[in-house]
């Protein structure tokens, strides 16, 4: 697999910063490629795959859900404020489910999942890169690609829904403490509020975009391990590289998905 290399340095003109910006591109496009080939080739990492799963997924639960009662309680709290004068906190359950499980668990959660997991990917592999022991791991018969790539992009992209799905109840269940406290709302009319105006699109629409963006977390978080080169200083490029480029594509797939959906 032969990849485009990009320049480092302070100095580059704006000439030179646009070429490696499509060069970014162009790799990060060969790299996918060479992804989906190697994925559809035995022998398959279960076990691996099963472990970063499992790593990611119980070590992100703490903060996705820190930050999925937070927006719920937030979210609610600004709507009561807006809607309260004019006597309409009977549409603050349905309007804030359903601003949650199209747009703010499936987008908040992706970024900071990104946040942690694909610098985590990037230093992880950038590391292994630098001192040689993905060389080692090919003359020792082991596929590193598949091994270190393979597994950890089929993780981010299955665990990614479920830790969004997780953030959707914990988001709803603040929302509803707000609403208790403000106006000792009732448990069963909130939630029967909510799920009277949702309907499938409104779940599908914002769990299917998920498996984008946790394949996007995954891929440029692999990609820029991959590609580490200069040491310690490298690791450390890559590692902040990949949050931000896996944030910005992120919300250019989430907005391209968006108005897709509204077309369909």
């Amino acid at each position: 697999m032969n990849l485009p290399k990009i320049k480092h340095s302070m100095n580059l003109s704006l000439t030179e910063k646009l070429l490696n910006f499509f060069l970014l591109l162009s790799g990060l496009a060969i790299f996918t490629i060479h992804f989906f080939k190697e994925m559809l080739v035995p022998p398959y990492e279960i076990e691996e795959t099963k472990k970063q799963m499992y790593d990611f997924g119980l070590k992100s639960l703490p903060i996705v859900g820190t930050m999925g009662i937070i927006i719920g309680f937030v979210l609610a709290l600004q709507s009561y404020f807006i809607l309260e004068p004019f006597g309409a906190t009977d549409f603050i359950p349905a309007s804030v489910g359903i601003s949650i499980l199209r747009e703010f668990a499936p987008i908040l959660t992706a970024l900071l999942f990104a946040g942690r997991v694909s610098s985590g990917i990037g230093a992880e592999i950038g590391s292994m890169k630098v001192t040689e022991q993905i060389d080692a791991m090919e003359v020792s018969g082991t596929n590193p690609f598949k091994f270190l790539v393979v597994t950890r992009v089929i993780a981010t992209t299955f665990i990614l829904p479920l830790l969004t799905i997780y953030v959707i109840f914990i988001s709803l269940l603040g929302s509803f403490l707000a609403l208790l406290i403000e106006e000792q709302m009732n448990l069963i009319y909130f939630f029967n509020s909510v799920t009277s105006f949702l309907d499938l699109g409104d779940i599908s629409a914002g769990l299917i975009k998920t498996f984008f963006f946790g394949f996007i977390v995954g891929i440029v978080g692999a990609f820029q391990g991959y590609t580490t080169e200069g040491g310690t200083v490298g690791v450390g490029r890559s590692t902040t590289t990949s949050v931000v480029i896996s944030s910005l594509l992120i919300l250019l797939v989430d907005m391209i998905l968006v108005k897709i959906s509204m077309i369909l």
